[in-house]
């Protein structure tokens, strides 16, 4: 079978990768036969994916409008995936024509599509970098012109630090980003919590089959990631109760993932 022009060469197509799932469930096109086989097993251990998928999506649009609203102009997206409606870039531009995005991903189709998608785009690109490596991801993202550090960043890490394991330290991971920022700048994001347990075990068991395993944490642990941001109303909440506008948000709730945005002070 001839292999589509967005997929690198050498990529393994039969291990599941989180990003291509997520397109999946969000009706994208860029998945393959294992990711599909593995969101179908998704699915049965959490009948709801779909509309988690949704409502993060949902979330990630309502945060970076947020932003924009508090004069954020230029956006670092950790973990960004596969590039499907309701991009950043293209969310943030309506609001403001001039905002800046650099996406960030270590895998590699989510990259070669992202850069396809991005070519002749002035204001946006993406860098191949590891987000538990904030010290490179920030050189590479400085380094493309798009991003400055003297000015308010909107760092994203939606639906992402739930695949840092604990050893990899995810809130050292976040003081780097925090530090390098100043006043003024926000952190969106969003996180699997273990609060429910039912669930949580049976999709853990699942996501270890593929690339990336599932390290679900606490309300109480994903409120203390946002350490040295002031969270902004209404606190870490499900995603659609984060800010939810009544004519698009439906009432199919979701608290497998709590959801939050922070100011620097």
């Amino acid at each position: 079978m001839r292999t589509a022009n967005w997929v690198p060469t050498g990529v393994d197509t039969g291990l599941p990768s989180v990003a291509r799932i997520y397109d999946y469930l969000l009706g994208g096109g860029h998945n393959f036969a294992a990711d599909r086989a593995l969101a179908a097993q998704l699915l049965k251990a959490l009948p709801n994916a779909r509309a988690i998928a949704r409502h993060n999506r949902s979330f990630l649009r309502r945060a970076v409008l947020f932003l924009i609203s508090q004069g954020v102009r230029q956006f670092l997206d950790l973990g960004s995936g596969i590039p499907t409606v309701g991009n950043v870039h293209e969310t943030a531009r309506r609001a403001a024509p001039d905002a800046r995005v650099v996406y960030v991903d270590f895998e590699d189709i989510a990259v070669s599509h992202s850069s396809l998608l991005l070519e002749d785009d002035p204001l946006a690109t993406i860098v191949q970098e590891d987000l538990t490596r904030p010290a490179a991801v920030l050189g590479a993202a400085v380094r493309t012109g798009l991003l400055d550090l003297a000015e308010p960043l909107g760092v994203l890490a939606v639906g992402v630090l739930h695949f840092v394991p604990p050893e990899r330290d995810p809130n050292g991971v976040l003081d780097v980003y925090r530090n390098a920022v100043v006043s003024g700048s926000h952190l969106a994001m969003s996180h699997f919590t273990s609060d429910l347990p039912k669930e949580m075990a049976g999709t853990v068991e699942v996501m270890k089959q593929s690339a990336n395993p599932l390290f679900p944490r606490s309300p109480a642990e994903i409120s203390e990631l946002f350490a040295g941001f002031d969270v902004v109303e209404p606190g870490v909440v499900p995603t659609r109760l984060w800010r939810p506008e009544r004519d698009t948000d439906d009432e199919s709730a979701t608290a497998e993932i709590l959801a939050g945005v922070g100011r620097k002070r």
